[in-house]
């Protein structure tokens, strides 16, 4: 068993890593950082507060280095908020019901479809050479409203932020860049994951030693993360993370099956 310093040093290195790639990618940290926490043997609900204390402090860092580059677009970033938080808050709920080896289950099979997305998004997203203008029906609004509440749902139960989900939805269905989709989809999740942390400390979930170490390299990732995604070449950090991903999700399986025995 690893001693305190030396898990403390480990999740602030964890934080930085996901704070970098969650803010290069538009995807979220959590994604790298509930893995950690699992590892370590925490219950779910303790996992989800803990890793969305971290997510939460990202997208705040990430969000103010994009709204200094003016790259947010802040009236379909707030609309998918509206709808995103009750389902934080109703996600955090949920995630006191769940035993680990579920929560692994659950959480492996997230993984392999946010790795196969991060594979495989750029033929998945085919930007729009005209970017934000094409004009949304109200089936499409109301579709859009639905996928961000079961986000927000996703973000909170699972402590991973909503990125994965709110970027496809800016670039498939309001025809952003993702010059802009991203910045915008760390303003939702900010206002999103600060509403599911609100929940969760309620509930008592948070470990604050392990949330403020992976905040920590969390934050400092973010600001890195929104400066290279100007200039540096997602293709490669693609694949590696998403066959990182896809190699925990294999293993989060496999200790369910265990445990199912």
């Amino acid at each position: 068993m690893l001693d305190p310093v030396t898990i403390i040093a480990i999740l602030a290195a964890v934080g930085l890593g996901a704070g970098t790639i969650g803010s290069m990618l538009g995807v979220g940290g959590g994604i790298i950082m509930v893995p950690a926490l699992a590892f370590l043997g925490l219950p779910p609900g303790q996992i989800a507060g803990t890793s969305l204390f971290a997510v939460a402090s990202t997208s705040v860092s990430s969000t103010a280095a994009y709204s200094r580059q003016k790259r947010i677009d802040y009236r379909h970033g707030l609309e998918m908020a509206a709808a995103a938080v009750p389902g934080g808050v109703l996600g955090a709920f949920l995630s006191k019901d769940l035993a680990l080896p579920d929560f692994k289950l659950y959480f492996g099979i997230l993984l392999m479809a946010v790795g196969t997305y991060i594979a495989f998004r750029e033929s998945i997203l085919k930007e729009k050479k005209d970017g934000v203008g094409g004009k949304v029906t109200a089936t499409q609004h109301a579709a859009i409203f639905a996928i961000a509440f079961g986000a927000g749902i996703i973000s909170s139960l699972f402590g991973v932020g909503g990125g994965v989900i709110f970027v496809p939805v800016l670039l498939l269905m309001h025809r952003m860049t993702m010059h802009s989709a991203a910045p915008t989809s760390q303003l939702t999740l900010m206002v999103t994951s600060i509403a599911g942390l609100a929940t969760h400390v309620t509930l008592g979930h948070v470990d604050y030693l392990y949330a403020i170490a992976l905040s920590a390299g969390a934050v400092i990732g973010a600001q890195l993360g929104a400066r290279w995604s100007r200039s540096v070449k997602n293709r490669i950090l693609q694949k590696a993370l998403a066959a990182v991903l896809v190699a925990v999700a294999v293993k989060f399986v496999a200790d369910w099956l265990t445990a199912a025995r």
